[in-house]
């Protein structure tokens, strides 16, 4: 077993944060992570620890990127509400306004907010998908331009696990010519990855699951996590073909480096929270975009997570599938598979992120993350 060392700094004022986190290692929630807080655009927080690499014993450093899963939603919504501040696109025009070929098989009248709100109705591919495969954004568009989809887009809604990063990717591609990733790197910040370099990928932390007989999740909601995970179980599911198609290890150097733009981005604890402190400050986005960006659009039962769900364009809030303290009721962002967070709150002024290596069972709500947004809280009331 290896002992973390925390490092990093805190704000006195947040020393509840940092002993959550310490205890998280010395309780084995933790094999390596990062954490980190600015508060009112103040760096607060900024602490990591553990091991980032589980087979060598590489110690997690300050500038240890990691896969953050679907916490890369935020980023690429981001990069979409962008484009429409800047008049490239509208939510209210149809897709096939600005892409021709997505008006087949009856989604002609499917519009940017219903890619944004995860109502257009490709939650999944309809065949097998491989890594390489998925490293050609553009194949991957046209593949679901060419679906029917599962639902009338716009008269329900279910979580686009992987396919709404290849959707927004292609609003970007039409009207920029650059992939996401391209697109991110030049408007929010190099600590971005979505495709990584190879130098990045070489340094960052390896994805672990735990080990036998160790604890493989702490969740907040036993009784929808069973429910998730039994309809998980059947490969022919709606949860099963948008999660797991394609199939891949989130260590593969193809998928890193692929720029999966729902999914797949490397960053830091530090960078994931500083793009939410430039979101809720009005630098990244005006307050009215991003205002109206947060607003609900969608709620309720999530037609493939099966559980209670609330969408904005592209950000979450809080539910049942973004679970947080009652004292983060303010808040927006998106978690990532495993335990991975990252929100702002534009009341409070807070922005928070939290980026793990150990993959816990995760659908329904996290405790590691949820410990750690409490105590990052009530350092502020």
């Amino acid at each position: 077993m290896f002992m973390a060392s925390v490092q990093g700094q805190c704000d006195s004022a947040f020393s509840g944060v940092r002993e959550v986190f310490e205890e998280s290692f010395a309780k084995g929630q933790n094999l390596g992570a990062a954490v980190a807080v600015y508060a009112d655009g103040r760096p607060v927080v900024d602490l990591w620890g553990g091991v980032a690499d589980r087979r060598t014993g590489r110690r997690w450093s300050w500038d240890t990127p990691c896969v953050v899963f679907s916490c890369t939603k935020a980023v690429t919504s981001a990069a979409a509400l962008l484009l429409v501040e800047r008049g490239y696109a509208s939510l209210d025009d149809p897709v096939a306004d600005w892409w021709p070929e997505f008006a087949r098989h009856g989604k002609g009248g499917a519009t940017l907010e219903h890619l944004l709100t995860h109502q257009v109705g490709l939650p999944a591919f309809d065949g097998p998908v491989t890594v390489a495969q998925a490293a050609d954004p553009v194949a991957m568009a046209d593949r679901l331009a060419g679906q029917h989809p599962e639902w009338e887009p716009g008269t329900d809604f279910g979580y686009h696990a992987l396919t709404f990063g290849w959707l927004i990717g292609e609003l970007v591609r039409r009207h920029t010519g650059a992939t996401v990733g391209q697109f991110v790197q030049e408007e929010f910040g190099s600590d971005l990855w979505i495709g990584a370099p190879a130098g990045t990928i070489a340094r960052a932390a390896r994805i672990s699951v735990p080990k036998r007989g160790e604890p493989k999740s702490e969740l907040t909601d036993i009784a929808t996590q069973t429910r998730i995970g039994a309809a998980y179980a059947e490969p022919g599911s709606l949860i099963f073909r948008a999660t797991a198609n394609p199939a891949a290890s989130y260590n593969d150097p193809v998928l890193l480096g692929g720029g999966w733009p729902a999914a797949g981005m490397v960053t830091t604890a530090r960078a994931l929270a500083r793009f939410y402190r430039d979101l809720v400050h009005g630098v990244t986005l005006s307050h009215r975009t991003l205002d109206d960006a947060i607003r609900v659009r969608v709620r309720g039962r999530d037609r493939v997570l099966l559980t209670d769900s609330a969408y904005g364009l592209g950000f979450m809030r809080p539910a049942q599938s973004f679970e947080l303290p009652d004292v983060a009721s303010g808040a927006f962002g998106h978690p990532g598979a495993g335990g991975a967070v990252g929100l702002g709150d534009p009341g409070s002024g807070l922005a928070f992120a939290f980026v793990p290596n150990l993959k816990r069972d995760y659908f329904a709500g996290d405790r590691r993350a949820h410990r750690l947004v409490e105590a990052a809280y009530a350092a502020i009331t």
